[in-house]
């Protein structure tokens, strides 16, 4: 899984844990009838060996439901015992220990390197600094500098807390315009894009659209308007493609 695939599963898990599994059992076709043919519904029982998220008070214990595809000759697949995986998942009300998985691809194979990756995007998530959830954009500036080629817009990002995120792109004659995002209403000198596969890059890469909406762009003489969308676009090249391998559900 890439970074933003991660992303997706643990910003959207209540319940993040690395489990060893000690029972797999396979439901007949009468017991989930529900399930495609090509896949098989699996009871797995597992021991929590490491909580990175979630109650405290979790049991040591948990169980939960996943539809497997089958192997090439079309038989269900084998699980191993002792089997380790990272389980993204949220609790099921009222039933301590049953557990539903968050997406029907979040029981990931345990590796130490992507254990490390959701660990990390779980501690930016939760820390209270964290960039806050965007959900779109508002008002864009430009003012013109005094030299021809030379000016500065502001594009201001909408959130789901009400926070501030501004884009702030710099333009100088003879040099690469500089860009850097402001998580405040102040912009810092030293503000800087953000690094790649971090939460920042994360919310930014993987939400703002490909061009400005319209309505970003309603107070905007023509000129500016135009300055507006080439820095924007500068912004979008900057922060690169928010590459997914798995289809969002």
């Amino acid at each position: 899984m890439g970074y933003a695939d991660l992303a997706d599963l643990a910003l959207a898990a209540p319940i993040a844990a690395h489990v060893r599994v000690s029972r797999a059992s396979a439901l007949s076709r009468r017991e989930a009838p529900d399930v495609p043919p090509d896949k098989r519904r699996f009871l797995f029982t597992a021991d929590v060996m490491t909580l990175i998220r979630g109650p405290g008070e979790m049991p040591v214990e948990v169980t939960w439901l996943a539809d497997l595809p089958n192997d090439a000759r079309g038989r269900p697949p084998r699980i191993a015992r002792r089997a380790e995986y990272l389980l993204l998942a949220a609790p099921t009300p009222g039933r301590p220990g049953e557990l539903r998985l968050v997406a029907p691809d979040s029981l990931l194979p345990y590796d130490p390197a992507t254990a490390e990756q959701l660990r990390a995007i779980l501690r930016e998530a939760s820390a209270p600094d964290a960039p806050p959830r965007i959900t779109g954009i508002g008002r864009a500036f430009h003012v013109a500098g005094s030299l021809p080629g030379e000016g500065e817009t502001q594009i201001f990002l909408q959130t789901a807390d009400d926070r501030p995120i501004s884009l702030n792109i710099l333009r100088r004659p003879g040099e690469q315009p500089r860009w850097a995002v402001a998580l405040s209403e102040i912009v810092d000198d030293a503000a800087a894009p953000p690094a790649p596969r971090t939460l920042l890059w994360y919310r930014l890469a993987c939400t703002l659209p490909a061009q400005l909406p319209p309505q970003s762009l309603s107070e905007a003489q023509p000129d500016e308007a135009d300055a507006i969308r080439a820095d924007y676009r500068v912004i979008i090249q900057g922060l690169g493609p928010c590459a997914r391998m798995r289809a969002r559900r």
